[in-house]
């Protein structure tokens, strides 16, 4: 290169006023003899090799994996810093034969390569192949130490780890951090403290990893004792960190605690980092705070999706769900577009209030969205329509699921179940199986229940012998009582007796109340003094017990021993739970109890009942006296009957909803046998269906048939 080309190549970059190009040219001209050619060289690679670089770099943080090879291969002698490069893209895009093939060409290796090779063998899933190359290492560092430990704590080898540990000859802070975290991960949280105390050193992720790790295994104060003391030591906490104490003293309600921690992270400038802000909100609102909460939310000065669903959520979890159905309304009128996350709380609010409407409004807006295939979105769904009695609705959002978790799969087999529909929950779980998901405690549970409501004995016996045999799940009370259930449904209450008399566990009052209501169903009054006397024992104040008892000396017009139990209720302060039904339209929840005329529309609802009564007599309809709990004339039992609370709420819902439509009731307690009998003569009069929730299942009256067959 000429110097005239040089001066021309240098003015390219450097603008030289013309008055004083000549003076430069002539001084630059007097240095060049002193500057060696060679150094120039020496620039011009160093320039070419960042171009090398900037562009390998470009395609392979862009995943052009065969543009940035075709770059390396044009480079004549690439570094060993541009063959790690090569060698970490290849890990990242998980090829991992062609990653170790390049670094086995690599003609030299530094620490950093080998660290690289290691780290991208873990990244890939062949944890062998990271170990050979760890102890191939011709010389190892901290962070070859550490590579290999996370890769045995990501494995849940905590103890192959933890020896790793001990044998580490320099550890620094993060080795230390990681190793904290790895025992967190994997519920050993004393043992997380014990090391965070042994530490030389700590920064601030120690602090921060140990609190987290605290809380997430249910040690929230101990995460806050230590959150405390970081701040009175004078350790400055990151956004992270506040994040950590929030959730903590939110999962406590340690309202105190978190308001210091609130005031903390104004002075540390927090207040406007927004997933702070959430983590705040949602804080207030785990501590029944919603006052507070909606302040926080006021106060953001630019709200983006996740406050909106931090508020969304906050309404929801303290059952105030219509509040959560207006920020839901609102944020979709200023053009917030809804995540998977709202759109899940909204809809868990739509089954909060019972409103199915809302709830479709809500399906149509994810439908629109395309998230409906959503696994929180289908799941909430599912609970949804199976919760407000549209189980074939749940069972097709079910099926719309891409990818199904273990929560997707036991909302759709108990849905059935509490509907009834015990083959379409052994489909399901037969599914699952040949997809190879694992069941767990409340599959079992479902599946048991779906057998109980459909008289399947054999098929609960073979359910509950094959999960507790092969042991992979653990048999808790609640599986115990669902068996009892099965039994006593079926008729087989001394096996059923037996069975709470030999359980592994101590039964308590739930699993007797079981037997009591069994005996109740099949009047067998001997094994329902014992059961009632097991409860007393341990709850006194079971009011369901006395009822129960009470209900079955009533029906078998035992009048001394009704009045006595009713004077024990008395007397220890025991009310009964009155017998309530309710339905919903447009958007308002119309509540009636037994014999009610509170209601506005009493006289209408009344006459329209009296209507019906004339014409359940005309289809032979005679009422079951049985169910008539007092010892009063025939007449008063018969006008009793027909004034029960869920014949009060379909009255209403006939009366106020559109002809031919689907008329939902949800009940507090069981279905009498006598209203199960007239509402299914009730759905073939006026040509509906009529679907009842009561305390044990749903029912689906039509055409003169339940969809229980009268076992229930």
């Amino acid at each position: 290169m000429t110097m005239s080309t040089l001066h021309g190549t240098f003015r390219r970059f450097i603008y030289i006023p013309t008055s004083i190009s000549f003076t430069i040219t002539q001084t630059y001209t007097t240095l060049t003899p002193k500057i060696s050619l060679n150094s120039f060289e020496c620039m011009k690679k160093n320039t070419k090799s960042n171009t090398y670089k900037h562009l390998l770099s470009q395609h392979l943080n862009s995943q052009n994996i065969e543009e940035a090879r075709t770059v390396f291969d044009k480079i004549p002698l690439p570094d060993v810093a541009l063959y790690t490069m090569m060698v970490k893209g290849y890990a990242q895009n998980q090829r991992l034969g062609e990653a170790l093939n390049l670094f086995y060409e690599m003609p030299s290796r530094d620490i950093i390569s080998w660290n690289s090779m290691i780290k991208g063998c873990l990244d890939c899933g062949d944890f062998v192949m990271a170990e050979k190359l760890f102890n191939e290492m011709p010389e190892k560092n901290v962070v070859s130490w550490t590579t290999i430990m996370n890769g045995l704590l990501q494995l849940g080898r905590v103890n192959n780890a933890e020896n790793l540990f001990c044998k580490m000859p320099n550890k620094d802070v993060v080795a230390w951090n990681a190793m904290i975290h790895g025992y967190c991960s994997h519920g050993r949280a004393e043992d997380a403290l014990r090391l965070f105390e042994d530490m030389p050193t700590r920064n601030v992720i120690s602090w921060t990893s140990i609190i987290n790790g605290l809380d997430q295994n249910g040690k929230s104060t101990e995460a806050l004792l230590l959150y405390q003391k970081m701040v009175r030591l004078g350790v400055h906490p990151t956004s992270t960190t506040v994040m950590c104490g929030l959730t903590a003293a939110g999962r406590i309600s340690a309202l105190q605690v978190g308001l210091q921690i609130h005031s903390h992270m104004f002075k540390q400038g927090y207040f406007f980092d927004e997933h702070v802000s959430a983590s705040l909100l949602t804080f207030y609102a785990n501590c029944k705070q919603m006052e507070a909460a909606h302040k926080v939310f006021h106060d953001i000065l630019h709200k983006n999706i996740v406050m909106w669903t931090s508020l969304l959520s906050g309404y929801g979890s303290n059952n105030m769900h219509e509040h959560a159905i207006e920020v839901f309304r609102e944020m979709t009128r200023i053009s917030v577009l809804p995540n998977e996350f709202s759109l899940t709380s909204a809809l868990n609010s739509c089954c909060g209030l019972e409103d199915i409407e809302k709830g479709r409004e809500i399906h149509t807006i994810a439908t629109k969205l395309g998230l409906v295939a959503n696994v929180y979105v289908g799941n909430s769904l599912v609970v949804m329509y199976t919760k407000l009695g549209h189980i074939n609705d749940g069972i097709t959002a079910f099926k719309k699921v891409s990818e199904k978790n273990i929560v997707s799969w036991n909302s759709a087999i108990v849905g059935c179940a509490q509907h009834g529909c015990g083959m379409s929950a052994f489909a399901i779980f037969n599914r699952m199986l040949r997809e190879r998901v694992d069941p767990d405690e409340i599959t079992l549970t479902g599946l048991l229940s779906a057998c109980s409501h459909s008289g399947m004995l054999q098929k609960a016996r073979c359910f509950f012998k094959y999960f507790d045999q092969k042991g992979s799940i653990e048999m808790t009370i609640e599986h115990y009582a669902c068996m009892v259930d099965v039994l006593g449904r079926c008729g087989k209450l001394e096996e059923a007796e037996a069975l709470v008399r030999s359980m592994p566990m101590k039964a308590n009052s739930k699993v007797w109340l079981v037997l009591l209501s069994a005996c109740r169903m099949h009047s067998n009054l001997n094994i329902a003094e014992r059961a009632a006397k097991q409860i007393f024992e341990l709850e006194p104040d079971s009011s369901a017990a006395y009822v129960l008892l009470s209900n079955m000396y009533a029906s078998k017009s035992r009048w001394s021993e009704v009045a006595s139990t009713r004077k024990t209720m008395k007397r220890n302060g025991i009310s009964k739970q009155p017998g309530s039904s309710w339905l919903s339209l447009k958007g308002l929840r119309h509540e009636f109890l037994s014999g009610d005329r509170s209601h506005p529309l009493s006289e209408k609802i009344y006459q329209k009942l009296d209507w019906l009564g004339v014409k359940l007599k005309e289809l032979g309809y005679v009422p079951d006296q049985e169910f008539a709990l007092h010892d009063v004339e025939t007449e008063q039992k018969e006008e009793m009957l027909s004034y029960h609370s869920e014949r009060l709420a379909i009255a209403f819902g006939l009366l106020s909803s559109v002809e031919g439509s689907t008329i939902t009731v949800m009940k507090n307690l069981r279905v009498c046998g006598d209203c199960h009998n007239a509402i299914k003569l009730m759905a073939k009069i006026v040509d509906r269906e009529i679907i009842v929730r009561d305390s044990s299942r749903f029912h689906h009256f039509k055409n003169g048939m339940c969809s229980c067959r009268d076992y229930w």
